[in-house]
């Protein structure tokens, strides 16, 4: 069972695009042959081998499953590091987007305006579905993880504020209950 890649693992061509019905089937064998009553009477070392292995295991199936986390292991294996802590650089216009956004953010918590966090939220919808393909074409049809990073980079911050909006959004529908 021994890999240091997720898609070996797994035994899955490392792809963006993945058929999560074999995903999830194959993380439900592989935790089976690790799960923790099949090393009951096992000695210690060996129940902590594979102790290790299903949190390898389940630390894979997260990655994998989830596209945008994906997308960042997929771009690292490929050797670009994303530095996503200290990198800031983005698109300009993706930058306008975001200062459009924090200003209709604003604006929704000033005014108290359901409609517009829920246009917000729409938007951010969008943009995620178009990052979701973007991702498609640059790292399954042309392999440019360079240009694949700086869009990752740019996906964490959309997910980062849609968890924000939404949180801002459940205050304001907590106030008006």
């Amino acid at each position: 069972m021994a890999s240091d890649n997720y898609f070996q693992l797994f035994g899955l061509s490392p792809h963006y695009v993945l058929d999560n019905s074999v995903l999830e089937k194959t993380w439900r064998e592989l935790a089976a042959k690790v799960h923790p009553d099949r090393y009951a009477t096992a000695s210690p070392a060996e129940r902590r081998v594979a102790m290790q292995w299903a949190s390898t295991i389940n630390e894979a199936y997260r990655v994998l499953k989830t596209p945008l986390n994906r997308a960042r292991y997929l771009c690292e294996l490929s050797g670009c590091d994303l530095q996503a802590e200290n990198n800031t650089r983005m698109d300009e216009d993706f930058l306008i987007r975001q200062m459009e956004w924090r200003e209709q953010l604003d604006d929704a918590r000033e005014q108290h305006r359901v409609d517009v966090f829920d246009s917000l939220e729409e938007d951010i919808r969008r943009t995620r579905a178009e990052m979701h393909d973007t991702m498609i074409r640059l790292i399954d049809q042309k392999h440019d993880y360079e240009q694949a990073s700086g869009k990752v980079r740019e996906w964490m911050f959309v997910e980062k504020f849609f968890q924000e909006v939404q949180s801002a959004h459940h205050d304001l529908n907590d106030r008006k209950n």
